[in-house]
């Protein structure tokens, strides 16, 4: 097997021999490109009882109440964060070109940046690379999202960016935010809630509460309204 595809080689061109250096170059550095642990950051010491009631927690090192990694994501904030920042989730590998296409226009068209066209997946790379926003970040981004996509699961992926977006002031992943502005699990969180905290990530300085407040009522509010359309939720709820 060896001899052949050394013979192979052999017979090629200088130019494919290049263009096929080139590639494998490419294809080995796409391959090792993603970290093999993507969030380096400390974690609050968390304490509860038998029944997950929260009985104390410590902030972390670096003054941020970022509780542990979640293994899963409950269900209301699937659904409202699916529908608010990546509809299309579950059918694309990372990237969603549309999303790219319509975000460069609009972007043109208003001569700033009014959309980056990020999928849930791109936003956890974001999260754990903390750069500035740029052009070549944003390819990386890319990269790196395409690359997740192969070694993780969109569960574990969720699970990833709900652990680490931040939600206003010092208080960063999902279950502190849970405990901070509602008291109680995550897990225990009602279609209202899952809507303001699935929104809050987008613009986390609106929790301040003396800014703010309207708009984030408002886009929690168009949440819902997109969830009564979709009929996942009904009037009454």
């Amino acid at each position: 097997m060896g001899s052949k595809i050394l013979n192979f080689f052999k017979r090629l061109s200088v130019t494919q021999k290049v263009i096929l250096c080139i590639l494998a170059f490419l294809v080995t550095g796409y391959i090792f490109c993603l970290p093999r642990h993507l969030f380096h950051v400390p974690y609050s010491t968390v304490v509860t009882d038998r029944n997950e009631e929260l009985l104390g927690a410590r902030i972390a090192s670096d003054g941020q109440w970022r509780f542990p990694l979640r293994n899963t994501t409950p269900e209301k904030i699937k659904e409202c964060l699916i529908t608010f920042e990546d509809k299309h989730f579950y059918h694309h590998w990372g990237v969603n070109p549309f999303a790219i296409g319509r975000a460069f226009y609009q972007n043109v068209k208003n001569k700033r940046i009014v959309s980056g066209g990020s999928t849930l997946t791109m936003q956890t790379i974001r999260l754990a690379r903390n750069e500035s926003r740029t052009f070549r970040e944003k390819l990386i981004e890319m990269i790196w999202a395409t690359r997740l996509e192969f070694r993780a699961s969109k569960e574990e992926i969720l699970s990833m960016y709900i652990s680490h977006a931040p939600f206003g002031g010092n208080v960063v992943g999902l279950d502190a935010a849970a405990w901070r502005y509602f008291g109680h699990s995550a897990d225990d969180l009602s279609w209202a809630e899952s809507a303001m905290l699935a929104v809050l990530p987008n613009a986390p300085a609106m929790i301040h509460l003396s800014k703010g407040r309207k708009t984030l009522l408002d886009k929690r509010n168009r949440l819902l309204k997109q969830l009564l359309e979709k009929k996942t939720i009904d009037s009454s709820t």
